[in-house]
């Protein structure tokens, strides 16, 4: 008996509708919205997506990782529906609402904080990185903050301040926010090291920005949109005992990593690792608009009474999905499904970079996994020509990838863990497919 096939192609890729659709994107639509994949959607289930032309899809964009329990999930979809026939809205802080407080609860028990941890919740993730700046800032009465060459934290003032990439993100745009200060970020493959790396921060605190004046690090454990670079236990066990001799906050921005894209419910874990704060958003609510910050008590209640807020923070239904997704990894035993897939498709990748030359390295940890294109495995001159062709030759075979780095050179994997077997069997093949459409058959 034939094995039915998710991916399931009626046209040519963008079929005729998407092509109406996107016409009329461009005469109504802002153009700096551009498009990376030309497919406009009708529906999702799982790790499925189909067009308004009828292809289907396998997508391993999953929202840009907002989609850990897939699309459309029914326990998630019931949630919100029966808290929009509640209430929609109050605001949090006017008439106060329990999903608010049981959402903090649930969250609080799962994260890696020893003591006494307070929440505050958002819409972005973007949000919650200006708001933990705010909490630290409150606490230590300091005004600079620290990120890395290679971070991304989101695109208000602040957030893009900390962002490090030019272009598309911060060209023609500032000025920036000020008392911003950026280190190396250290990695395996293109370095530094973590002892260089740390010795750069070390020195940016004697010749860039006195100790005694930052208030906060922030740091991802493994960068997103810089390419799934991992960091090393030792850089992030520096970082650590950097702020805890200088009296500064340790931000860990988990919006990329948490909610078990890592193999652990946050990345963190993998370091054992305490931080100061944590910010949280993406899958934590399966795609509704929903960012926290958790973090030790006293800094969280550092502020003044009404310094944190905002008409929309914590939507009840976003929160209802929130909890719903909670459910959903608890009983679905999806953290260790996210190690299961990481393993899939490790394998595959380092089997491609055996056969392929272009792909210089292969990274990541659980099922946050990349490969980077190089044009040259010794120069490891980045080649991003070629993770575009390739994301095409995918799409065209149903296959929705995604790239990041700061070079675009990268191919990110953010599949929904949803995903069976099969499903993730034929998405390899896709993906194998088109490398061999853009690399050639050998290299």
């Amino acid at each position: 008996m034939a094995t039915t096939k998710a991916i399931e192609l009626k046209t040519s890729i963008p079929g005729p509708r998407s092509q109406e659709i996107l016409a009329r994107k461009a005469r109504v639509i802002a153009d700096p919205l551009s498009i990376f994949l030309p497919v406009v959607i009708e529906r999702g289930e799982g790790a499925t997506l189909t067009d308004v032309d009828g292809n289907t899809f396998i997508d391993f964009t999953g929202g840009v990782g907002c989609l850990n329990v897939g699309h459309a999930n029914p326990r998630v979809v019931e949630a919100v529906q029966e808290q929009a026939a509640r209430f929609l809205h109050t605001d949090f802080t006017i008439v106060p609402y329990e999903v608010y407080v049981t959402l903090a609860e649930r969250l609080i028990a799962l994260s890696p904080f020893r003591g006494p941890a307070k929440a505050a919740f958002f819409n972005a993730g973007t949000e919650a990185i200006e708001n933990a700046v705010k909490f630290a800032r409150a606490y230590t009465k300091r005004p600079a903050v620290i990120a890395f060459e290679g971070g991304f934290h989101g695109r208000t003032l602040l957030a893009v301040s900390l962002t490090s990439k030019t272009h598309p993100y911060k060209a023609g745009l500032g000025p920036f926010s000020p008392e911003v200060y950026r280190v190396p970020f250290a990695q395996d493959y293109r370095g530094p090291s973590a002892a260089d790396a740390i010795a750069a921060l070390e020195r940016a605190l004697i010749t860039t920005v006195a100790a005694e004046n930052v208030t906060a690090i922030v740091i991802e454990p493994v960068q997103g949109e810089g390419g799934f670079v991992v960091a090393p236990q030792e850089f992030l066990a520096g970082v650590r005992r950097i702020c805890d001799e200088n009296g500064i906050v340790l931000v860990v921005d988990e919006v990329q990593t948490g909610f078990g894209r890592t193999g652990k419910m946050f990345a963190i874990e993998h370091y054992g690792i305490e931080p100061d704060l944590m910010v949280v958003a993406k899958s934590i609510a399966a795609g509704l608009p929903l960012s926290g910050v958790i973090g030790k008590a006293e800094i969280m209640d550092a502020p003044s009474e009404s310094a944190i807020g905002g008409t929309y923070v914590g939507n009840p239904v976003a929160q209802a999905a929130a909890l719903a997704v909670l459910d959903v990894f608890e009983d679905d035993g999806l953290v260790e499904r996210a190690s299961a897939i990481g393993e899939t498709i490790r394998a595959r990748m380092q089997a491609w970079q055996e056969r392929w030359q272009a792909i210089g390295d292969v990274r990541g940890l659980g099922a946050m996994l990349a490969i980077e294109l190089v044009r040259d495995r010794g120069t490891k001159e980045p080649a991003p020509e070629l993770a575009t062709r390739i994301a095409e030759a995918a799409a065209e075979r149903g296959l929705l990838l995604l790239k990041s780095g700061i070079y675009s050179n990268c191919i990110r994997v953010l599949v929904p863990f949803v995903i069976s077997d099969t499903e993730l069997d034929e998405a390899l093949g896709a993906w194998e497919d088109a490398l061999e459409r853009a690399l050639g058959s050998t290299a």
